[in-house]
């Protein structure tokens, strides 16, 4: 029984493993009126959403106000490593809506505003 309880409990370890998306992880973004970030994207229900977890300057770390707070919002995975849903930028306070594009260790996103006048993009490197 011992057993049995272990091959289910690695299973379903594996299984957790295998179903990941590929796009989770921590991401460093490019710089943006001289700051970047690096942000974790994750499972939020079946969408991948990003949350800032660290901020750095020309300084160094420090502390952001807008650590804790969600860049990457409600991207639904469109399949060959594609997403669509919506990206807030910090440095100008505008939610875009956004799409990102998975490509190895590299995502790029793009995102507009006011109907395609105003947008935006960047591409970010995976930190792990």
């Amino acid at each position: 029984m011992k057993r049995l309880s272990a091959i289910v409990l690695t299973l379903s370890l594996c299984a957790g493993a295998v179903w990941a998306d590929p796009i989770e992880g921590t991401w460093q973004t490019e710089p943006d009126d001289g700051s970047y970030a690096l942000v974790g994207l994750k499972p939020c229900g079946t969408m991948i959403c990003g949350t800032i977890e660290r901020t750095f300057n020309a300084s160094g770390e420090y502390k952001s106000p807008n650590i804790g707070k969600v860049l990457v919002i409600n991207m639904v995975p469109q399949g060959n490593g594609a997403y669509e849903g919506k990206v807030w930028r910090p440095s100008n306070d505008k939610i875009y809506m956004g799409k990102m594009q998975l490509d190895g260790n590299t995502v790029k996103l793009s995102g507009c505003v006011l109907g395609g006048l105003l947008c935006s993009k960047q591409t970010w490197q995976r930190v792990n």
